[in-house]
């Protein structure tokens, strides 16, 4: 115990340093090696470098005294699923039908997790899309995933060298080969407020900022409390990467990004197109940029994939809707707006679309008929959740925070963030923001019209449409093997398909890019899978 206040005191003091805005002259190496360390479900103001709640972060406090620190970075989603989506893509969840909280799920009748008719799918993503780890893969990247995944479909043998609770970079056959790897915790995602409910608590519920969301009584402390512990161990469990990379000797070149998938994970955050559910952490480390600065670039996850292939000197492909804001192809002019949507939720259906450029946040209710709050059984094991209902029920909470479970909502929604982060006050009727109200209006539909919306469409015919009309996904055409003049080369008549190749079923699965070597006689396993289609795989003898 003594060690770790001896470590987190000084890591206090060095977090402390006054923090500037400066930046250095931007040299990009070539090929670096990337990590993520992605949290759950954690908003900003959790961490002491943008404010803090009652917890302690020092790990994470070290990290933005070396990182830029950005402050307006948003999610396409205010949940996970959709969010990852976007994240891997670089598309609009809501473009490509990956939009529904979540898509892989077993069939479902009624039940309480999906509406009746729901049948789980894999979201089938456009032709020629690619996902960000293949195309690294295809670069000469070894990528690793530790973990979680979440994507809405299911993933090609080609997208990671690895994907386990096991993955690391340092399982990479050859030293020398750069890396892009993922650490996921999921320690600060809402279930791990019951799941870990008897553990001991490492922020003293009195100390806590309790939000004008909630009442403050005992149970909201206590459970904000919880929350805020485990924030403080998924701290640590960042030190811990840290520590790894920099006993590798990988540390000080390495570009690092810690972020959240996506804003809070308590009631009235998460699943909400509010700041407070789509508003992210992203501190970036990396040798060409000013440690313990500040950015207030308005940055979308959609911006991420591009970002990342545009530091590894990865051609980013047409079909990625973000864009960079760091590395070679660094867009010109920074983000004016940030998108973001609200679909089905486990049982729940609704539509909602929100716009960004800052400051002023637009929001659109395409069925306003229902209430905010959406009926999500799986929250409901929250127990703040429950006592916000019961109280809710007796008329005892304030206006602001009863608002949530009015019946219905209005068809627009206008806030000045700035003056009222809680966005409490809908500006929408107030004549000296109506030229705001119609700029970010036009935004919204302009970002339609652009890209589309398939959230419009019966999530079922929308999947049926997928599937040529029938009730099963399409099979993905097995590859073919061609064999000249030393080389094999595959195919798939199956447009999009991504095709992994392995000589032995113990080999790891390689990304099939270009013709290879090959001996007659040789065997060969190979995996062609078009994402959204179910995959085939065959073996071959090379003659």
């Amino acid at each position: 115990m003594k060690t770790y206040l001896l470590v987190l005191t000084i890591l206090l003091i060095f977090s402390c340093k006054n923090r500037s805005t400066e930046t250095k002259t931007l040299e990009y190496p070539d090929r670096p090696n990337i990590v993520w360390i992605v949290c759950e479900d954690l908003s900003p103001e959790h961490l002491e470098t943008y404010g803090g709640t009652g917890g302690k972060t020092p790990f994470l406090n070290a990290l933005a005294a070396e990182s830029v620190q950005y402050n307006q970075v948003f999610a396409t989603a205010g949940v996970c699923s959709p969010s990852r989506a976007a994240l891997i893509t670089g598309a609009y969840q809501t473009s490509i039908g990956a939009m529904h909280m979540r898509t892989l799920a077993p069939s479902a009748a009624a039940g309480d997790a999906y509406p009746p008719g729901f049948k789980g799918y894999s979201t089938v993503l456009p032709e020629g899309m690619k996902t960000y780890p293949e195309l690294l893969r295809m670069a000469g990247y070894y990528t690793t995933n530790n973990s979680k995944e979440d994507y809405q479909f299911r993933s090609p043998v080609t997208m990671w060298d690895e994907s386990s609770n096991k993955a690391h970079y340092r399982n990479r056959p050859d030293p020398d080969q750069p890396f892009f790897a993922i650490f996921n915790f999921t320690i600060s995602h809402e279930s791990q407020v019951w799941v870990r409910a008897n553990e001991e608590l490492l922020v003293d519920p009195k100390d806590v900022k309790v939000p004008p969301v909630y009442p403050d009584d005992s149970i909201s402390r206590h459970v904000l409390a919880r929350f805020i512990t485990n924030a403080i161990r998924m701290d640590m469990q960042v030190g811990e990467v840290i520590a790894q990379l920099k006993e590798d000797g990988l540390y000080e070149n390495t570009i690092i990004f810690f972020y959240s998938d996506h804003g809070d994970g308590m009631p009235y955050y998460k699943r909400e197109l509010y700041d407070r559910g789509l508003r992210a952490p992203l501190l970036i480390k990396a040798p060409f940029l000013m440690g313990g600065s500040y950015s207030e670039e308005l940055i979308s996850f959609v911006d991420f994939a591009p970002t990342l292939l545009s530091l590894a000197g990865v051609p980013i492909p047409e079909s990625m809707q973000g864009q960079a804001f760091l590395g070679t192809q660094k867009a010109e002019a920074p983000r004016k707006y940030s998108f973001a949507a609200r679909d089905r939720v486990d049982s729940e259906y609704d539509r909602v679309r929100a716009v960004t450029d800052g400051r002023f946040k637009y929001i659109r209710n395409y069925m306003p008929d229902k209430p905010n709050y959406q009926n999500v059984q799986y929250r409901l094991q929250n127990p703040l959740m429950v006592h916000l209902l019961e109280l809710n029920e007796k008329g005892l909470l304030t206006e602001n925070q009863a608002r949530w479970f009015a019946p219905t909502k209005p068809g627009e929604e206008l806030y000045d963030t700035q003056s009222d982060p809680w966005e409490f006050n809908n500006l929408v009727e107030i004549p000296e923001y109506a030229d705001k109200l119609k700029e970010l209006r036009k935004a919204h539909e302009d970002w339609i019209a652009k890209y589309g919306d398939l959230g419009a469409l019966n999530e079922m015919e929308m999947v049926r449409n997928w599937w040529g009309g029938k009730d099963e996904p399409p099979i993905t055409e097995p590859a073919q093997v061609k064999f000249e003049n030393g080389k094999v080369s595959l195919s798939s008549a199956t447009s999009s398909a991504s095709i992994g190749y392995r000589k032995s079923k113990n080999d790891s699965w390689r990304v099939y890019a270009a013709p290879f070597d090959g001996n007659p006689g040789d065997s060969l396993y190979v995996n062609a899978h078009r994402i959204g289609f179910e995959p085939s795989e065959k073996a071959v003898i090379i003659q």
